[in-house]
């Protein structure tokens, strides 16, 4: 009777617990992140935007309940975000989840917000059934609204919902200029780009022979791949824009190629010369890298014709990166025909590299050939850190004036119509950053690049990766036996202990 009065005594106490545990976890949460970036860690950009809040924000999650346990992590794993924003906030985030599959009022309310359904293919029964799927949320604050139409799992959920937030609570942006009227690319061309900076910016066509607007009402200038030359009193607006401590982003073409006739040239502006007398020398060269993007090659082979994707070395693949905020959290990065900076200029300002070629890189003089069919070897890449993108830190005598200069002047440019593409995500986040590091405003750059882009298996060596291989395949069993053997070990000084003499 004792030992069951003792039994029962525990187990209320255990009840105790865990309800005393439940009740905490509606008010407290604790989260343990063991991975390498720390993606399930609410960075401090977000911390900062929840406690710089003044107006309350509502969140309304339109998402489908009982779905595919896909669906459903990302509902429990968005539901745990909004717990912990919610704690951060002191009461100014306030957030409710919707099931529009309930019923078809619900799937209109949702609609009618700006959130549509996803159709996804579910197996029930052997049978593949499509099922309207709703994975998006609304955000409000006063009269203003703003739309997550896709919640993505990971990072990607943090950085969607902090820079949301924080487009809301921003009112008066600060403005970026993208220089207009020598044959560059429009904002309606940087598409990703121009989406990413109107969370904070407000971007606009700055034409420097028209411009009505003083250059001083930018914080940022951006210059993207001219083609053609700039009249002397421009360039003249620019120095005079940089001795007031204003930034340039200039991404530029110095060397250019024409995939019709593969022939490699010098472009003709003269935006170079005008770096030059920065000290900012872009050397009369193609860089290339035995870490490389790809390209389509079309081969036949009998009555068979096939595409082949070949390395392509005048496209350097960037898998390392200097310690900047402008680089930080880059996996990769990919640019196409880049030439070596240099810097020869005055030694008041301070030239910091930001992107550099791998340890197996060379040059190629422009003019050239470019060569598909070329046969590659050692020989080719012979230098190593070619510098590619850097950054000039105290211009024309203002030690707050500040160039970021990139020799390739496309790799964030999506282009327009049939020429339209899709980007690396990295690469837009490289030049976004960019803009964010010039204009003193880099609270969502280390939440922008938080997420693992890209980690492939085959980028490692041969070693590293049938070491991991091994691990996953070992690890699990070895746990399992280790367990046994504490646990077999601990029964058999249970059994000894009761054959003593003397035990009760």
């Amino acid at each position: 009777m004792k030992k069951i009065s003792k039994l029962t005594g525990q187990l209320l106490m255990l009840i105790i617990a865990l309800v005393l545990v439940n009740l905490l976890s509606e008010r407290f949460s604790w989260r343990f992140d063991f991975t390498e970036g720390r993606i399930y860690t609410l960075s401090d950009a977000t911390k900062d935007i929840l406690k710089s809040l003044d107006e309350p924000v509502t969140i309304t999650a339109y998402f489908t309940k009982g779905s595919q346990p896909e669906i459903e992590k990302v509902r429990k794993d968005f539901l745990d975000m909004l717990t912990e924003y919610a704690n951060l906030s002191d009461g100014l985030l306030n957030f409710e989840f919707v099931n529009p599959n309930k019923d078809e009022q619900g799937e209109q309310e949702a609609m009618q917000a700006g959130i549509q359904p996803l159709m996804l293919n579910v197996r029930e029964k052997d049978q593949v059934k499509q099922q309207r799927v709703f994975l998006g949320a609304k955000l409000a604050m006063g009269d203003r609204q703003e739309l997550i139409p896709v919640i993505q799992p990971g990072a990607a959920m943090e950085y969607a919902l902090s820079s949301a937030i924080k487009k809301l609570a921003v009112i008066d942006k600060p403005k970026v200029g993208f220089v207009q009227g020598h044959g560059e690319p429009g904002l309606n061309a940087m598409v990703q780009a121009n989406e990413q900076l109107s969370v904070l910016y407000a971007t606009e066509a700055v034409n420097l022979s028209q411009s009505e607007n003083p250059l001083n009402s930018f914080e940022t200038l951006v210059i993207v791949a001219p083609t053609d030359s700039f009249p002397d009193n421009e360039l003249q607006q620019l120095d005079q824009f940089l001795q007031q401590g204003g930034n340039l982003l200039i991404a530029h073409n110095h060397v250019e190629a024409d995939l019709q006739s593969m022939q490699g040239s010098l472009n003709k502006s003269n935006l170079s010369s005008w770096l030059a007398q920065k000290g900012l020398m872009l050397d009369n060269n193609f860089v290339v890298d035995a870490s490389a993007g790809t390209v389509g090659v079309r081969q036949q082979s009998g009555f068979m014709t096939f595409t082949r994707q070949i390395p392509f070395h005048f496209w350097p693949q960037i898998t390392k990166f200097e310690d900047s905020p402008a680089t930080k959290g880059l996996n990769q990065v990919v640019l196409q025909f880049a030439s070596s900076i240099q810097f020869r200029g005055d030694t008041s300002a301070v030239f910091i590299p930001l992107v550099k070629t791998s340890e197996k890189s060379g040059t190629i003089a422009a003019p050239t050939f470019i060569n598909l069919n070329k046969e590659w070897t050692n020989a080719d890449f012979p230098l190593e850190g070619q510098t590619i993108a850097a950054l000039l830190r105290g211009v024309n005598g203002n030690q707050q004036a500040s160039i970021v200069l990139f020799s390739d002047g496309d790799f964030a440019v999506n282009g327009e119509g049939q020429q339209m593409q899709q980007l690396p995500a990295d690469n837009v986040s490289l030049f976004v950053n960019a803009v964010d590091f010039l204009s003193d405003d880099t609270g969502l750059i280390d939440l922008r690049t938080k997420e693992i882009t890209s980690r492939p298996l085959e980028a490692l060596e041969d070693g590293q990766r049938n070491l991991l291989k091994w691990l996953n395949f070992l690890l699990p069993i070895l746990l399992v036996l280790i367990f046994g053997l504490i646990r077999f070990q601990y029964r058999r000084n249970q059994r000894i202990k009761r054959m003593e003499v003397g035990h009760v």
